[in-house]
């Protein structure tokens, strides 16, 4: 069964956590979002501040620094992307996907990772490590992800991000070739309720009317303490 979650330590330890999850089918990588409006956000809201001043971010500051991590060392993945926008004025062109989130990440100011869903041992879920579970960079390196370290974890014992919202692993990263995806969005500042949602509408619109989906999709989730499962697809 095809299912993602938070481990019931994380809504424990994160009482502010708002996670939003998409699943879709359907996805080619020969289509061109348009993502200028979502950078264009991104780049108003650096014109009256750098990101570290984002509630958004430094709620994730926080988070890190909780998990024993330096805050300017390791930065969530939205942090870094706003921080390179902020310097280079654009952001990196992967793949149409990565693109799309990617620039609504910095609109949003909250990290959104995409992985693609065939290349996941289901169920997945965010949990602290055992430090037992195999990480594969993108350089096609193996890690071992410390015990008590916030990672992605599959039934394989595959971590398929390290440090929560620091960094994805190239075993699930989008390719030429990915057709369905997941897409998880986290939030831990006040606003987060209101923000993820719209964050998800958002990724929805822009996906349905990009790409010629698969039946049944996308399919979205707010997750919460008394809901923390997204159950999806075949």
């Amino acid at each position: 069964m095809r299912y993602f979650q938070h481990d019931a330590a994380l809504w424990r330890d994160f009482p502010g956590l708002v996670p939003g999850v998409l699943y879709a089918g359907g996805i080619t990588a020969d289509a061109a979002p348009g993502t200028d409006h979502l950078t264009t956000v991104a780049k108003a809201r650096l014109a009256e501040g750098p990101e570290s001043e984002f509630p958004e971010i430094q709620a994730w500051r926080r988070a890190f620094a909780r998990m024993g991590l330096k805050p300017t060392q390791y930065r969530c993945a939205a942090e870094s992307l706003l921080r390179r926008f902020r310097k280079e004025g654009s952001l990196p062109r992967l793949h149409p996907l990565v693109d799309l989130c990617n620039a609504v990440s910095v609109a949003f100011a909250v990290p959104v990772a995409v992985l693609d869903a065939d290349r996941i041992a289901w169920p997945l879920e965010v949990r602290y490590a055992t430090g037992d579970e195999d990480y594969l960079t993108f350089g096609g390196e193996t890690e071992h992800p410390a015990p008590g370290e916030v990672i992605f974890a599959d039934q394989a014992g595959q971590a398929h991000a390290r440090r929560w919202t620091n960094r994805q692993s190239g075993r699930s990263a989008v390719s030429p070739a990915t057709n369905s995806v997941l897409i998880v969005a986290e939030a831990l500042h006040a606003g987060a309720a209101t923000t993820i949602p719209e964050l998800i509408k958002t990724l929805t619109t822009e996906i349905s009317t990009t790409w010629t989906l698969g039946p049944t999709t996308p399919q979205t989730a707010i997750l919460t303490p008394a809901v923390p499962r997204f159950t999806f697809g075949a």
